[in-house]
């Protein structure tokens, strides 16, 4: 009796410890509700609306699957059905296609890296949008992603190139539209490379040749140009499809293991390789729609496994040999449109029920109604029957024709710069010239003065509905600001004054007045305004325009400089953390949400243009609220317009000026952004040093209750309190190489952000039940 407790002890005890592994833990439970939210509640998890148990034991349909292991999961499919609707997209929401307006890709990657023993992850065809974050790299688990089907634009990640674990990778029918990465060949483990129906341009990096656990290349449907580098060395290789793109070098030796070789539509030209006869595992062949020409070698028509062979609309030639043998498999054969001739093997036969075989646009000595005459195909070469007098005279009014085309190129040219050059002095005109590197005024080598460019594809986000940057006439400022009345006087600060304007179409402005010493050309500050009016973001306060007061100076210099920025209504941060309105004073999650984006206008500035710009004046009364309160952060860039530069130029320091690598002073400046968001209004006018100081005190709890902001600590959780603090004192390190990046700031800020977001989730949850419980 006792050994059949025992036993019965011990069968419980284990279905306990297998039903235990597979118990989600609540924490990731929470992450996968919130992704859930993020994704906008798509259909195919519908069921967890009211489901509060385990959901990796939830029945789930087949669009839908979770699995788990040791609490954790580790596999998560999701498959919609926003798929992509047409080849246009301007990196935009569009209704009824992709998420909403206010759907961040950002947020939503964010939270899948908190599922930290993700292995494989696949969200298709459900709206996404945006450039792919950097932050996608911490995934460092993942064995397959797939993300196909979207609509995500922009580069690929470089720092994917750490997910060493990587197997599969799949981003199909999106609109990336940059080169395919070049440190494709770190993903040591990669077998399965899928990046068809994207917009890639450029060539295909020699690095794939290299990464020799690949079993699938497919590039299809892109614009690739260039050459196909040789992937010979690839052994596993089994499938290559690079159907419709540019790609024009010769046929390159192929892998032996191959089945399926797609490369239609392309501009490969010369004959086809007498190697592609010694694939034994081929099954299909695709070369049609190119430039191959010559004899296809007659191995391929009797490989072992060959079922179908598309060598249609190239440029073939000569006669097929009589004794031509078909292997066995060999089902479909299509020989159109190309220059062939003579009779057609015994095993090629039209009639034959054995296979379907195309002949039709040739010059094959039977059947005539769907055959060229010989001739046709004999002229192979458009060339091949002038005379060499003829060619020479070609040639000869070919180079004419050229020559008078750049001489009437060069004239035109000459007369724009006359032109140019006369009016310069006198007319404003927004453009960016080159310049050489020794005569640039910024001290920027001429290759970053001209290209200087927004990289990041999510400014487009912040200027889908903005104006159009111009100049603006001093006579239509004046107008606007009642010739700057003083009723319009805003306020003042190192930068100047400030003026509250309204534009003739109705339009609220801030009209910037900037006093500039007399060193500053016209031509010179162009150069400055063109670069500081690239910086678009949401988070940003967008800069409309500018006025050039120069009064006609004889030495073209200017006196006074004019920046017009869009209005921006509901105050500055430091007003919203003061207690002189307590109405106005932000809780915690708002804070975060304030210090969330001006992040991200930093983050933007430090790694989305080129060059980066530093030193961007952060302080809580430089971050605007709207009325929304949506944060946009104001008076960025102005070292690109101040004398700053001017004076680090002047010390020969030109190198350490507002294009210098010194991120960390943003960093810093930032830090006691986060001290004033926690302390409030205490550390109004007390300065840098009261702040340091304050900070000792968050060491306990004790000391945050006499410090924090009584508001912070009555709608915060302690958690997410407890990640900005470490952040704070991260951030304000004396040593500058050892603050964080503020791709690490935003990151924590947006973790401490959901961390807030969960709780709150809870406590309404649990004051919806006490609530429930007395009415009972």
């Amino acid at each position: 009796m006792r050994c059949s407790n025992v036993v019965v002890l011990v069968i419980l005890s284990c279905i306990f410890f297998a039903s235990s592994t597979h118990q989600l833990r609540s924490y990731e439970t929470q992450i996968l509700h919130q992704l859930r939210k993020h994704l906008e509640y798509p259909m195919p998890l519908a069921n967890w609306e009211n489901y509060n148990g385990d959901l990796c034991n939830l029945s789930s349909p087949p669009q839908m699957s979770i699995k788990c292991e040791n609490n954790s999961v580790i596999e998560l499919r999701i498959m919609g059905d926003n798929s992509v609707k047409g080849s246009e997209f301007n990196g935009f929401a569009i209704p009824n296609q992709t998420l909403s307006r206010s759907f961040s890709i950002d947020s939503l990657v964010t939270t899948l890296t908190r599922l930290t023993s993700l292995r494989v992850l696949s969200l298709v065809s459900l709206g996404i949008w945006g450039p792919l974050p950097d932050k996608i790299h911490r995934l460092d688990s993942l064995e397959a992603l797939d993300m196909s089907s979207n609509f995500i634009f922009g580069l690929i990640p470089s720092k994917m190139s750490r997910m060493v674990k990587l197997q599969t990778f799949r981003l199909d029918g999106n609109f990336f539209n940059d080169t395919i990465p070049e440190w494709l060949d770190s993903l040591t483990n990669l077998t399965v490379l899928s990046l068809k129906n994207n917009r890639l341009t450029g060539q295909i990096p020699s690095t794939v040749s290299r990464i020799k656990t690949l079993t699938e290349v497919v590039l299809s449907h892109n614009l690739l140009s260039g050459k196909l580098p040789d992937l010979s060395g690839l052994s596993n290789l089994q499938l290559l499809d690079m159907r419709e793109n540019h790609l024009d070098s010769q046929l390159p030796p192929l892998p032996k293991g191959l089945t399926n070789i797609f490369l239609s539509n392309n501009l490969f030209s010369g004959s086809i390789p007498e190697q592609l006869g010694e694939l034994n595992e081929l099954q299909r062949l695709d070369l049609s729609n190119n430039h191959l020409g010559g004899m296809p070698p007659t191995e391929l028509f009797s490989l072992p496994n060959i079922s179908y062979l598309n060598l249609s609309s190239n440029m073939l030639s000569g006669s097929l040999l009589q004794h031509l043998k078909c292997g066995d498999a060999l089902s479909l054969v299509d020989l159109s449109d190309n220059r062939l001739i003579g009779a057609l093997p015994t095993c090629l036969d039209i009639d034959s029920d054995k296979r379907v075989v195309k002949i039709r646009g040739n010059c094959f000595s039977f059947d005539i109604r769907n055959q060229h005459p010989e001739s046709y195909c004999k002229n192979t070469d458009k060339d091949k029957g002038l005379s060499s007098g003829k060619k020479i005279a070609i040639f000869a009014t070919v180079i004419g024709v050229i020559v008078i085309i750049v001489v009437l190129l060069l004239v035109a040219g000459l007369l724009l710069f006359c032109k140019r050059h006369h009016t310069e002095r006198t007319v404003v005109q927004h453009v960016t010239r080159k310049t050489m590197q020794g005569d640039s005024p910024l001290g920027i080598s001429a290759e970053l003065l001209a290209n200087a460019r927004i990289i990041s594809q999510a400014a487009k986000l912040g200027t889908q509905s903005a104006p159009a940057y111009r100049v603006f006439s001093i006579e239509e400022l004046g107008e606007a600001t009642d010739n700057f009345d003083p009723l319009a006087f805003l306020g003042e600060s190192s930068m100047g004054k400030v003026y509250k304007g309204r534009l003739e179409n109705g339009t609220y402005v801030a009209i910037r007045s900037l006093a500039l010493c007399r060193k500053y050309s016209i031509q010179n500050l162009k150069q400055r305004l063109d670069l500081l009016s690239k910086l678009r973001h949401p988070h940003l306060v967008g800069l409309l325009g500018h006025c050039i007061d120069g009064r006609k100076q004889e030495d073209s210099s200017v006196h006074r400089l004019l920046l017009v920025y869009e209005f921006v209504p509901n105050g500055n941060f430091h007003a919203h953390l003061s207690d002189t309105s307590p109405e106005k004073a932000l809780k915690w999650s708002d804070r975060l949400g304030v210090l969330i984006g001006v992040a991200k206008a930093v983050h933007f500035l430090h790694t989305g243009v080129i060059p980066p710009c530093y030193h961007n004046r952060l302080k809580t009364n430089n971050v605007l609220l709207d009325e929304h309160r949506i944060a946009k952060l104001s008076d960025y860039g102005m070292s690109i317009i101040t004398d700053e530069t001017e004076k680090a130029e002047a010390k020969g320091d030109g190198s350490r000026s507002w294009h210098s690598t010194k991120s960390e002073n943003d960093v810093y400046n930032f830090g006691f952004i986060l001290l004033e968001s926690l302390v409030g209004p205490i550390a109004s006018g007390r300065g840098e040093a009261f702040l340091l100081n304050e900070m000792t005190s968050f060491g306990s709890q004790d000391g945050r209750r006499k410090i924090v902001d009584p508001i912070v600590l009555s709608t915060s959780s302690q958690e997410s309190l407890s990640i900005v603090v470490s952040l704070t004192n991260k951030c304000i390190l004396p040593k500058s190489s050892s603050r964080p990046s503020f791709e690490d700031v935003l990151w924590n800020l947006q973790y401490a952000a959901q961390v807030q977001a969960t709780a709150d989730s809870d406590q309404k949850s649990d004051t919806t039940s006490q609530s429930e419980l007395q009415l009972r």
